[in-house]
């Protein structure tokens, strides 16, 4: 069950990851032109994932 949820964690912050890339390649192509808060939120929701990534991996010994 663990492993399950570490995947779909693992997942969840690929899947961020790519928009936010996406998210910075529109804004530097002038396609996103305000700051909507897009990339502040995505940053903050990867770094929520990678501690609980970290957090669950500590707690396995890994």
């Amino acid at each position: 069950m663990r492993n399950q949820y570490l995947a779909r964690l693992y997942a969840r912050r690929t899947e961020l990851e790519s928009r936010l890339e996406l998210h910075i390649a529109r804004y530097c192509f002038g396609e996103g032109e305000v700051d909507d808060g897009t990339e502040a939120e995505l940053r903050q929701r990867i770094t929520e994932i990678s501690d609980e990534i970290a957090d669950l991996e500590g707690e396995r010994g890994v």
